[in-house]
């Protein structure tokens, strides 16, 4: 019979159809290479397809890509030496780690140095312009060291967004290797050992060889053990993906569709790290409340107190299928805060419509999680936030900050501003600048608009305000934010925070730093300090302060950058809320 234009034989007839259906489907693995195969076969005979030909069991939704290159290239162990720069957000940084757990399984050791690899990685963001302009001229500065000049044969990878959006654009430079996307972290083994055998002569290459860019709806690498460096703080993935679809954004496109994984193996994760000695946990997500496990089904949705939404926010997709009876982020967060009440959880990044009242309250709760919440406004104009697709108005934003400081009185804020956005008025950025003055923001991240194809502003949109605008006008809520930032951070004088120390500063051995509840910067000396709050008051032992431990401070002094502090003494978080009734206690 003839199937696709091609003579098969009837025995081969259910698989090519099992094919077809995997590429409407959109599985993992492109089949030209396997279909050929088939194709070519005797039409009276089985033929044995050569081992590095996939089988069907490739095209099942389950496997990976590049199993196949799992068997490693010929090479010692003395030549797998990875060297991995991470650029962008925190959630790339957990991806590094997860990288480095999976090359870990294949014999690969970590280098500190680009000189000494013999795979260098690349793991990039494509959030803005600036960002990807970087990448480029990095992979420019690598080349000696993969283009076999005085013997470096260095593979030079692509990993992350960038791949994910510009693959065709990096293998134009030339340098680059192999090129993997976010969910395709698995398969950097395979591909390194594909170009390796290619490059020797042992197998073909193709461009399809040095590639894995499939988005996945399924991928959480939540059986992956990352390989974390010594510290006081970890970060661990709950979800991937986002389906918010903001104008501006190139994130849904880079990293699919939202994902999370199962709340049990998160707190078994968290828990672990607390036995390792972490004193704290940043729990990481493209839209972090978003967090939905349809895997368990702890409670009814109409048990709830509130809807899966904050007040007046909405979506362009429709949650309630996805969301209901599903584990939220409000029972996630549950779970952890009271299964390790000795560390500190945060989160990021979130996006204020999942800020629902379930979430608030579950964070007025515990004192062990971090009392500063991101909430990313973008705009203070309801005209530039409906050009924006953000779901919500200016009001509605208002009305959660009030309803968010009504729960919690010691709440810190930070927030995401975009100047400049397509079709921004001068009355619109004035607008943003009352919401800077107004919000009490105790951080910013303010950028001016990165125009970034593939998004529906790039598709719909004019980028119609010219670069000099959209400087002066993101200089201007710079120098608003500073002024409030001062404000604010000399009004803490006196007051007292519960502090987690990071060890010591940069330019002063002599001189600690740590991070307060609400996320602020403080310095303090490193002296002796009485082991216990409840001691302080009197003749009590005196213990050096180290790295990991939670201290009492009083602030003494605040500047745009930063508190300083004097230390009073070692504590713990059930000590601390004990003695002062809450992780913030201000005079």
């Amino acid at each position: 019979m003839t199937i696709l234009g091609a003579q098969v034989h009837p025995k081969y007839a259910c698989v090519m159809l099992l094919y077809n259906v995997s590429r409407a489907c959109r599985l993992t693995r492109p089949a030209e290479t396997w279909l050929r195969h088939l194709t070519e076969s005797s039409m009276s005979t089985v033929r044995t397809l050569p081992a590095s030909v996939p089988s069907f069991e490739d095209f099942m939704k389950s496997r990976r890509i590049r199993e196949r290159g799992s068997t490693p290239a010929p090479d010692t162990a003395a030549q797998r030496r990875v060297y991995i720069e991470t650029y962008g957000c925190q959630m790339n940084g957990n991806d590094t780690e997860i990288l480095l757990g999976i090359l870990g399984q294949h014999g690969y050791k970590e280098t500190p140095d680009p000189e000494g690899a013999s795979v260098i990685l690349l793991n990039t963001c494509s959030i803005r312009d600036k960002a990807e302009q970087k990448v480029f001229s990095r992979i420019g500065e690598l080349k000696r060291l993969t283009s076999g000049a005085g013997g470096n044969t260095a593979i030079l990878g692509v990993i992350g967004c960038m791949a994910e959006r510009l693959k065709s654009k990096l293998f134009e430079t030339k340098a680059v290797d192999i090129i993997a996307g976010p969910d395709a972290l698995r398969s950097v083994p395979g591909l390194v050992d594909l170009f390796i055998k290619g490059r020797e002569g042992t197998g073909q290459l193709s461009i399809t060889d040095r590639m894995d860019v499939q988005l996945s709806v399924e991928e959480t690498y939540a059986d992956v053990a990352p390989v974390r460096k010594a510290g006081v703080s970890a970060a661990v993935s709950i979800m991937r993906g986002c389906n918010n679809m903001c104008a501006f954004c190139v994130v849904p496109r880079t990293r699919g569709q939202e994902r999370s994984r199962d709340l049990h193996s998160i707190v078994n994760e968290v828990k672990d790290l607390h036995k390792q000695g972490f004193k704290e946990i940043l729990l990481l997500g493209q839209n972090v409340n978003s967090y939905a496990d349809t895997s368990t089904k702890p409670r009814p949705a109409q048990q709830r107190s509130s809807p899966y939404y904050a007040r007046d926010f909405s979506s362009v997709y429709n949650p309630d299928k996805r969301r209901s009876g599903a584990s939220l982020f409000s029972d996630l967060l549950q779970e952890c805060a009271t299964s390790c009440p000795e560390m500190r959880i945060k989160f990021t990044s979130p996006h204020p419509k999942d800020f629902s009242d379930d979430v608030l309250q579950v964070i007025a709760a515990h004192s062990n999680i971090s009392k500063i919440l991101h909430m990313p406004a973008q705009s203070g104009s309801t005209a530039v936030l409906k050009a924006m697709r953000r779901g919500y108005t200016r009001e509605a934003y208002n009305a959660l900050i009030e309803r968010v400081r009504s729960y919690i009185p010691e709440i810190a804020l930070s927030t995401d501003i975009i100047a400049g956005f397509c079709g921004e008025t001068e009355a619109q950025h004035h607008e943003t600048l009352d919401l800077i003055e107004q919000g009490g923001y105790d951080q910013a991240f303010l950028f001016a608009y990165s125009s970034r194809s593939q998004t529906y502003a790039a598709r719909h949109l004019e980028d119609d305000v010219d670069p000099a605008t959209k400087t002066r006008r993101l200089q201007e809520l710079i120098d608003a934010y500073k002024r409030v930032l001062t404000a604010r951070n000399e009004a803490e004088v006196s007051s007292r925070h519960l502090v987690l120390v990071e060890g010591p500063s940069r330019k002063d051995v002599g001189i600690l730093t740590g991070k307060t509840d609400t996320g602020k910067r403080v310095f303090f000396p490193a002296v002796t300090v009485p082991a216990s709050l409840r001691l302080c008051k009197g003749p009590s032992k005196q213990v050096p302060i180290m790295a990991g431990d939670y201290l009492a401070v009083t602030i003494l002094a605040g500047t745009a950058a930063c508190l300083s502090a004097r230390p009073d003494a070692r504590t713990s978080i059930a000590e601390f809320v004990d003695v002062y009734g809450r992780t913030v206690n201000r005079p």
